[in-house]
């Protein structure tokens, strides 16, 4: 069984499945904490132009008015060179009159300009930062959703290991219940051929009980018998087949169980705190908590929406252009930047407002349906407390009608033997002893299967307390 349940969880495709389902969830709590740190981005390119960019200053024309300009009197001094007026320069003053220059109103034509902003090859780097500051709730929110997103995931992992271990635990069994049932019938069929021949053997002798009507009585039984086999045979060889199957086997493969029979361990516990202890380990429990977590996640993120957010940026930059006129200058070419930003909502049409509303009303269906989980886990296991204690019962009772059955098919055999009594008691006795034995091997497997069940909905940490006494 162990080497099975071994082999099962390393093998059966549904685990792989359920352990990628948690490293997704992992990864999206991963990109729920990226939030946190400041986001750097480098960006670079680039780009030749067919031509150089240009900025083309429109032809014009510049209106002088009419004016007069008047000079006050003024004193200037000249400089007269040497050898004019002596062997050295000297400066003489010069009295200049006031004057009034009057000008006339003139227009003066501005050609158009075509100006050159920059050459037509570029290569540009960027470095882009971005640090939210204060996010009202937003990120924690996301924060609370993926971990309970996880949480979740590896309770569902959780459950396909105990179904996987459970359909270990009912193949395993049924297979064990299908060889034995085989056997039981070849064994019958091999007393009944017995008896077929005693039978046919008193008839042909003449003189006795049992005539011709016993003789065919007889073989039709042990015919049907013989075809009931070939269907034990058959289902012997299916659940070989099923239980290498579970086991991540091929269809080609069978697997034969190794124990002789199914073991039967007496129940022992008490249901209230058997219910009470499966709230700790029941992976519905466990997942539905999770998801509790989450929805509380989700009603905190939608009021973030209703608060500012401040982030901090900033940017750092370089430009290499041939040119360094226009706007190619270099103060231009390379610099960097820094700034805070401000997001405050001021209205949005009742979006946010809707938004919370709905995740309230998510949260508390999500509660409603705790309290329905939460009677369900104590019904089922309820169910199984009850069933336990009923397969216990008839453990007992089956064991004795098949000891009984088993002493009676003894006597009539051996009475036969002697004709004390009638191939039809004899018969019917065969067929009584099997009939017990394959109720109580049934009564068994009932047994162990439910216990496999309890496992599955409370966790194997709780069935573990109740396996006090050896198996019978």
């Amino acid at each position: 069984m162990q080497e099975c349940i071994a082999d099962a969880l390393r093998n059966n495709h549904r685990q792989p499945a359920s352990r990628f389902a948690v490293a997704a969830a992992e990864a999206q709590y991963r990109q729920a904490l990226s939030g946190y740190w400041p986001q750097l981005t480098f960006t670079g390119g680039y780009q030749r132009m067919d031509e150089a960019p240009n900025f083309v200053f429109p032809a014009g024309y510049m209106g002088v008015p009419a004016q007069t300009i008047t000079t006050p009197a003024s004193t200037a001094m000249v400089t007269v060179p040497a050898g004019v007026l002596g062997p050295t320069a000297i400066q003489l003053p010069v009295a200049v009159p006031s004057q009034t220059i009057a000008t006339t109103a003139q227009i003066f034509p501005v050609p158009a300009q075509d100006i050159k902003l920059m050459d037509r090859d570029n290569m540009t780097t960027m470095v882009d930062a971005k640090w939210l500051l204060l996010d009202g709730g937003m990120r924690a929110g996301l924060r609370q959703q993926t971990q309970g997103l996880v949480d979740a995931m590896k309770q569902e992992a959780r459950r396909t290991d105990l179904e996987i271990v459970d359909s270990v635990h009912r193949i395993y069994y049924g297979a064990v219940l299908a060889r034995q049932l085989h056997q039981l019938g070849r064994d019958t069929l091999a007393r009944m051929e017995a008896t077929l021949s005693l039978t046919e053997t008193l008839y042909q002798g003449g003189g006795g009980k049992v005539t011709k009507t016993d003789y065919l009585d007889n073989k039709v039984m042990v015919e049907s018998i013989r075809a009931l086999v070939a269907t034990l045979a058959k289902n012997e060889a299916m659940t070989q087949a099923a239980l290498a199957n579970t086991l991540g086997l091929s269809w080609r493969d069978t697997v034969s169980p190794q124990a002789a029979e199914i073991p039967f361990t007496p129940f022992q516990g008490n249901l209230e705190e058997l219910v009470g202890t499966a709230y700790r380990f029941n992976p519905d429990w466990g997942r539905f908590e999770a998801g509790l977590s989450a929805a509380a996640g989700a009603v905190r993120t939608a009021r973030s929406g209703h608060y500012p957010k401040v982030a901090l940026t900033g940017s750092l930059h370089k430009w290499w252009n041939d040119y360094d006129a226009g706007v190619a200058t270099d103060r231009n070419k390379q610099g960097w930047s820094v700034g805070l930003g401000l997001e405050l909502p001021l209205f949005d049409g009742m979006l946010t407002q809707a938004k919370v509303a709905e995740t309230k009303a998510r949260l508390g269906q999500l509660r409603e349906q705790g309290f329905l989980l939460r009677e369900g886990i104590g019904l089922q296991i309820k169910d199984t407390f009850l069933g336990l204690t009923a397969s216990g019962q008839a453990f007992d009772a089956t064991r004795g009608a098949m000891l009984a059955a088993v002493e009676n098919r003894d006597l009539n055999t051996r009475a036969y033997q002697q004709e004390l009594v009638d191939t039809e008691k004899v018969i019917r006795a065969q067929l009584m002893e099997a009939l017990m034995t394959a109720q109580h091997l049934k009564a068994r497997y009932d047994h162990a299967a439910l216990e496999s069940n309890l496992s599955l909905i409370v966790g194997t940490e709780v069935l573990r307390q109740l396996q006090g006494t050896p198996p019978l």
